[in-house]
């Protein structure tokens, strides 16, 4: 969990202030904190006999003061969402503590989805993630369904007096603030919260519970053969190359020239062992080979995958697939929990794991049954030492040059040097051993000797003779640092990259590089937000970008989403009509007071059934019918086969609406009709109405 240095003496006070004292929640171990009382008492559920679990709340902030707001096509405030459970994700993207509650939060969306609303609040540690188009690449890589406001002046941070990311607050239906809970690891805690929430409004009636849609970032762009490649290794023997695919979940294998060899995994999320079109992965980053086998940080999974390069198998090597909540010291392969595995190393039979969520670097010796720390006391910080006092920040990136471990210790903005004999750490550029709370903030882009080189959250490093080669990752460069000189001082300069970021610019326009490896004199870059690889040559410093013939996106079945569940049938009368092949259907579509049809959510309806089924054209029911549009009615065409006798529709439509016609936070409807027909010849009606 990180601290802001901002206004901190201030907000601990007022913390303090707000937060005297504890609510218990049966079955956990966690305590959330909430707010002092208000003077106003809340008044209780008499008929369901439900006491409020928030008796001493007020109302909260308003959401203003943020910068854009993305997945979402319009701006959010508690107004849009009263009768909706909110809670607030105060995150920045950097933060590996951050990313761990993601997965939580999606599986709290899932469980209440026509209950809470979820909206992020990025309130930036780094300059660079104070920019809103960094964001919005964020918002994609890690994969959030949830509307997120850029709070780069942190200005929301403050109003809900937020001091350490990440923080989630909680807001009732009537607009109340109910309390926050800080760090990761809170998902039951918040579910049982929600909960007894969802208990108390349901019975007061103030809990709304139709659907919500949001216009995600993801819906607005092409696929791509990479997304967001995040490492990248060469091997020297079989002149291949080896790219951790990371959001497409899977390896991709070329040749030095860009023929494409080999693709391991389906593409899909998953931790199956097996061939490499059944394996799958989470997000994986960091490789390492040795001989015929590729070992491969399975981040997201929290395991290390071990691919057979041979026999084209991928078996799993450690790890138990849930994620490490506390610090061990290692332990059997199978059965000590990972957190968070970044990126690895090897040298003389043993593999070295930058271990990103508990700050450490761990190892271990091939072909045995354990791993164990190898650096670093898992505390957050910059501390050089030995083992038990040695800190780091989020280890990243790890090279070696046989006698040295390096690490890209990104939440420091540092490369440290860790002893293969003793342990022993030391930083080779960056800050280092100062006081707590400003060793994670001392970060820029300095180029200079020592501990006056700033650097901005660098993810990836390599060794070749004496230089040291780091992707300054929210620098959008490629940094060189050339060790120790007879003062016992690194240099370090800027190598590779103009830091514009921009899209269609020339190669040396990176975009979040995050890693890299050497082939002789070329250094091959992951331009992760850019979606591709750049080829530079170290001599004259020639860029352009290495295309790999022949591969695509994977291909992955679609997921279909059955929203015509338990949407209740309401009856309509029996209506005649003239025989025809095309039946026109009009339908009037209620909007509340105060709102419009949201212009981009297209209206979609569907027959669901036909009695009997000959009458309608089979390929008809269950498939999406366009209609048109006027005002607030939709005019659907109903094709028959047979437009004789009788027969009975069962007919959906689906639509959306905003308070704007295209705002933050659109609502969705969905009704369904049972219509009973006749088709008679001396009927005068050719069409049927809804109102």
């Amino acid at each position: 969990m990180h601290s802001s240095q901002s206004n901190r003496p201030s907000l601990i006070l007022l913390t303090i202030f707000l937060s005297t004292f504890f609510l218990l929640i049966q079955n956990t171990k966690s305590s959330f904190i909430f707010a002092e009382e208000k003077k106003e008492k809340e008044n209780q559920v008499e008929k369901e006999q439900i006491p409020n679990p928030f008796p001493k709340r007020f109302k909260a902030p308003d959401l203003t003061g943020g910068v854009e707001w993305l997945n979402t096509s319009g701006e959010i405030s508690l107004r849009d969402l009263k009768g909706k459970i909110v809670l607030l994700d105060f995150w920045t993207f950097c933060c590996i503590n951050c990313i761990h509650v993601l997965p939580g939060l999606a599986y709290l969306e899932k469980k209440f989805d026509k209950e809470i609303v979820v909206i992020g609040v990025h309130s930036a540690k780094f300059d660079n993630e104070k920019e809103t188009k960094n964001i919005r690449e964020a918002i994609k890589r890690y994969e959030i369904t949830h509307p997120v406001v850029n709070d780069a002046n942190m200005t929301i941070w403050r109003k809900m007096n937020v001091h350490s990311w990440p923080t989630l607050v909680l807001i009732d239906p009537e607009g109340y603030y109910c309390g926050y809970v800080s760090g990761e690891g809170k998902r039951e805690l918040l579910e049982n919260v929600i909960g007894k929430l969802i208990s108390y409004h349901r019975a007061k009636g103030t809990l709304d519970e139709s659907p919500v849609h949001f216009d995600l970032e993801k819906y607005k762009d092409k696929p791509t053969p990479l997304k967001y490649p995040g490492k990248i290794l060469a091997d020297q023997k079989s002149k291949s190359l080896f790219i951790s695919d990371s959001n497409h979940n899977r390896i991709v294998v070329s040749d030095w020239k860009g023929q494409l060899l080999d693709v391991i995994g389906s593409g899909k999320i998953g931790s199956d062992d097996g061939s490499f079109a059944e394996a799958s992965f989470d997000h994986p980053q960091g490789m390492e080979l040795v001989n015929d086998t590729l070992y491969v940080a399975d981040t997201e999974n929290h395991l290390l995958r071990s691919i057979d390069l041979k026999n084209k198998k991928v078996s799993t090597l450690a790890g138990t697939g849930k994620q490490a909540r506390f610090r061990a010291n290692g332990g059997p392969l199978k059965t000590t929990a990972l957190n968070s595995p970044w990126a690895m190393v090897h040298h003389e039979g043993i593999l070295y794991i930058a271990m990103a969520g508990p700050h450490q670097i761990w190892k271990h010796k091939i072909g045995s049954d354990e791993l164990s720390v190898f650096a670093g006391s898992g505390r957050e910080d910059i501390l050089d030492g030995t083992l038990e006092k040695s800190a780091f920040a989020q280890p990243s990136g790890i090279a070696t040059d046989g006698k040295s471990l390096f690490i890209a210790d990104s939440e420091g903005s540092a490369i440290r040097k860790i002893s293969l004999a003793s342990s022993e750490v030391s930083t080779v550029v960056g800050e280092s051993n100062i006081p707590r709370g400003q060793s994670l903030f001392s970060f820029g882009d300095v180029d200079g000797k020592g501990k006056a080189v700033r650097l901005q959250h660098p993810l990836g490093v390599i060794y070749s003779n004496g230089k040291l080669y780091v992707s300054d990752t929210y620098n959008h460069k490629i940094k060189e640092v050339t060790l120790s000189d007879k003062k016992g001082e690194s240099t370090c300069k800027s190598f590779f990259g103009n830091g514009k970021k921009e899209k269609g610019n020339p190669p040396e326009s990176l975009a979040e590089p995050a890693g890299l490896t050497l082939t002789g004199n070329d250094i091959f870059i992951a331009d992760t937000n850019h979606h591709r690889i750049i080829r530079v040559n170290r001599k004259d410093k020639t860029a352009r970008e290495f295309v790999i013939n022949g591969l695509k996106p994977p291909v992955l079945p679609k997921i279909a989403v059955n929203f015509t569940e338990n949407i209740p049938i309401t009856p309509i009368k029996s209506i005649t009509l003239k025989p025809a092949e095309n039946i026109e259907l009009e339908i009037d579509l209620p909007i509340p007071e105060g709102y419009k049809m949201n212009t981009l959510f297209p209206v979609m309806g569907r027959i669901t059934r036909s009695d009997p089924p000959e009458l309608i054209k089979s390929t008809l029911v269950n498939s999406n019918l366009k209609p048109v549009i006027k005002k607030n009615k939709a005019f659907f065409l109903i094709p028959f086969a047979k437009p004789s006798g009788s027969v009975t529709i069962e007919f959906l439509i689906r639509y959306g609406y905003c308070r704007d016609g295209v705002g933050g936070v659109c609502k969705v409807k969905t009704m369904k009709w049972k219509i009973p027909l006749q088709f008679d010849k001396s009927s005068n009606q050719n069409k049927i109405s809804i109102q």
